[in-house]
């Protein structure tokens, strides 16, 4: 048994050697996404306020939006009031119904760029690349068969190697170089096993995710590019917002979705108070009527059932950001492991396949 599980975990990790080593390094650098954007576009990612200066009125912004850029629709916001990050608005063109984004500040009203491709910066580009493999709903379906795997690796690496904590810290270098090479990959996996596992867990989820909504989209029958937006001019917006953070004991706003697509309504995502650290700031949603503004739905992550608040928790368990910088610093290291024990584990492999193929080279021919 253990000798066939050994096989399949070689074979599995030969087969997902560079697309695990991709999610790995992508995964590591996108731990510091924010902190990558701010410091390359800090002319679009941060405002400089005082304490006591407030947003602009949201109906202005979008207003100032709009204006601007006539050929695109405003889909959603993102909302920031920490007088330093500026907000992001994602924009859906009227010609062909492509997302683009672009920063905007949210206390001067002054946008900050123009609108470019979702994945038109490096971090995007590079998050596009970690879990669609820019290949669209296909990559997306492959980083979940990717992260299956590395479900599985993670798994019977604990199982194969579950006595090895007894030598955890120890690494013979004194030994041989394919001893010293197990012994570092073994440390490497045991070590990092728990992440990994909670990784490929919550990756493979939100690639479940999207591949499902983008199935949807395809079977959908008549979709047509949105000319005009769709709700009514005589909504006001900062009232809906005003109103939401008042539906919701606790509620602060971080997420404004508008009506996009002909079934769908407003819905403000937001943060709340007393939650544990693994709370994302969408865990709470609210809903209101595109055509009357009125109050639909509420969902408020603390009165909900179990397995939402674990799913609530995959954002930040993947993204490791729910206790500052030390967590980041382990997500990022603990997540380039993919890499290193590819790489340990690859020369292992070509080992044992050299010493196979010497040892029947060298056995005599029998006529």
């Amino acid at each position: 048994m253990r000798k066939n599980l050994f096989k399949w975990h070689s074979y599995s990790a030969l087969l997902a050697l560079i697309p695990l080593i991709i999610i790995a390094v992508t995964g590591s650098i996108l731990v510091f996404k924010t902190e990558i954007d701010t410091w390359l576009m800090p002319e679009r990612m941060t405002v400089a306020q005082s304490s006591n200066q407030q947003r602009a009125n949201f109906n202005q912004l979008v207003a100032h939006v709009e204006q601007t850029h006539q050929n695109y629709l405003v889909g959603s916001w993102e909302i920031f009031d920490d007088k330093k990050r500026s907000d992001t608005v994602y924009l859906i063109s009227k010609t062909d119904g492509q997302w683009s984004k672009m920063y905007i500040d949210q206390y001067q009203n002054k946008l900050l760029s123009n609108p470019v491709s979702v994945t038109h910066d490096i971090t995007d580009w590079l998050l596009s690349l970690h879990y669609t493999f820019l290949l669209g709903t296909t990559g997306a379906f492959l980083g979940l068969i990717f992260a299956i795997v590395l479900l599985f690796l993670g798994v019977s690496g604990i199982i194969l190697h579950r006595q090895f904590w007894r030598k955890l810290f120890t690494l013979r270098f004194g030994a041989a170089r394919r001893i010293f090479y197990s012994d570092v990959h073994k440390f490497i996996g045991i070590v990092s096993s728990p992440i990994i596992i909670v990784l490929a867990i919550t990756g493979g989820y939100w690639n479940t995710a999207e591949v499902l909504h983008e199935l949807e989209h395809h079977l959908e029958q008549d979709q047509v590019v949105i000319q005009d937006k769709l709700y009514s001019s005589d909504i006001d917006l900062q009232v809906l917002l005003d109103n939401s953070t008042s539906a919701i004991d606790g509620f602060t706003p971080t997420y404004f979705v508008f009506p996009f697509e002909p079934e769908l309504h407003f819905t403000v995502y937001g943060d709340v108070t007393g939650t544990n650290i693994l709370t994302s700031q969408y865990s709470s949603t609210i809903g209101w009527n595109r055509d009357t503004g009125q109050l639909t739905t509420t969902f408020d992550i603390r009165q909900a059932a179990l397995g939402w608040v674990i799913l609530d928790s995959f954002r930040k368990l993947h993204f490791g950001y729910f206790a500052g910088l030390p967590r980041k610093i382990i997500w990022c290291v603990l997540g380039l492991s993919p890499l290193w024990l590819s790489l340990t584990g690859l020369y292992l492999y070509l080992f044992r396949k050299r010493k196979y193929l010497q040892k029947y080279a060298s056995a005599p021919v029998i006529s």
